[in-house]
């Protein structure tokens, strides 16, 4: 039975397979509205697409899930109208060129814009403001973080906030919505053992009010609810004989079956070009191998002098049988 602020989370068999494989698989959780889950496990374990996938930010190809009574991943609309997300790096971070007011004002206007009922865009501007304001307020009270106690107060640049106190802003917006299910990853990233114990304290304070909260983690505390995802073995490169690197690539076999590549060739030419060089064996015993050169033959005499004698030969035979032909004549 799902409470009027938190929602109840059950999965059974619930997995994502990507292009690589499957990202996470064989999900199975049921956790009452108003319980604080930690999703524990190694970085690359697919626990941040887990997330993403229970707050119907990410399509599950495998099982199912429900989260509110709402089936995913049939009706992720629906979930992402429930659920919020908190500090979820790559994917929501805060901006680093504004300060903490400009961030909570922008917070604020996304939220009625587009998840607040078309009513209210309706209401004088005096009153969205002094709502809004409101809202403000509550968040911050409810993540402990007081503006006053920054370096320059509500004007100090986000990118001036300690990790701690940039976790307590995006909770802040993340809570302005009223969501009955709040999501964060990273949760003890970059956080000392005290501050991570403070992270956790805050988490089930939120809990206690009865917003169900999702947070990913390397290491959940006791007293939570543990969801757990495990990392794939990575796969081992190929190695080369007796060295311990990579082996280089290695080209296809011709005469394997499949497709077969040809480089270099004209269109319409089947014929491997390596495929015609005749082979050691195949040679003749006169023709030499294609990977020695042959001997240079000697050269040939030029044929200028050789012609040169012939016609004056052939000049010196046309007058003698000239000289003939008129003696001849002149006996008869």
């Amino acid at each position: 039975m799902d409470s009027p602020h938190g929602a109840a989370v059950k999965a059974e068999g619930f997995g994502l397979k990507g292009p690589r494989g499957w990202v996470f698989r064989d999900v199975g959780i049921e956790a009452a509205p108003g319980s604080l889950i930690a999703l524990e496990g190694p970085s690359g374990s697919g626990r941040t697409c887990l997330l993403l996938a229970l707050t119907g930010r990410m399509k599950a190809t495998e099982g199912h899930a429900e989260v509110g009574r709402h089936r995913l991943p049939k009706k992720m609309a629906a979930v992402r109208r429930i659920t919020a997300l908190g500090p979820v790096p790559g994917v929501n971070d805060l901006d680093q060129a504004l300060t903490v007011a400009e961030q909570l004002r922008e917070g604020a206007m996304l939220q009625r814009r587009y998840d607040a009922p078309l009513r209210t865009l309706l209401r004088p501007r005096g009153d969205r403001r002094a709502t809004a304001r409101t809202r403000i307020d509550e968040a911050l009270a409810v993540v402990g973080l007081d503006p006053a106690t920054l370096p320059k107060g509500e004007r100090t640049s986000v990118r001036e906030l300690e990790r701690l106190e940039a976790v307590r802003l995006s909770l802040a917006i993340a809570l302005l919505g009223g969501p009955r299910l709040l999501a964060l990853d990273d949760l003890d990233l970059k956080l000392s053992d005290a501050e991570r114990a403070e992270a956790w304290a805050l988490l089930r304070s939120v809990a206690d009010r009865g917003t169900t909260v999702l947070a990913v983690c390397s290491e959940a505390p006791e007293g939570v609810t543990v969801l757990r995802t495990g990392a794939a073995a990575p796969a081992k490169p190929r190695t080369g004989k007796h060295t311990g690197k990579a082996a280089p690539a290695r080209p296809a076999d011709p005469g394997a079956d499949g497709p077969k590549i040809t480089w270099g060739l004209p269109p319409g030419n089947d014929t491997d070009p390596a495929a015609a060089k005749p082979g050691p064996d195949e040679l003749g015993p006169d023709e030499p191998e294609p990977d020695k050169p042959a001997e240079p033959a000697e050269p040939a005499e030029p044929a200028t002098a050789t012609a040169a004698t012939a016609t004056a030969t052939d000049n010196d035979e046309d007058e003698k049988g000239t000289d003939d032909a008129l003696a001849e004549t002149g006996r008869a």
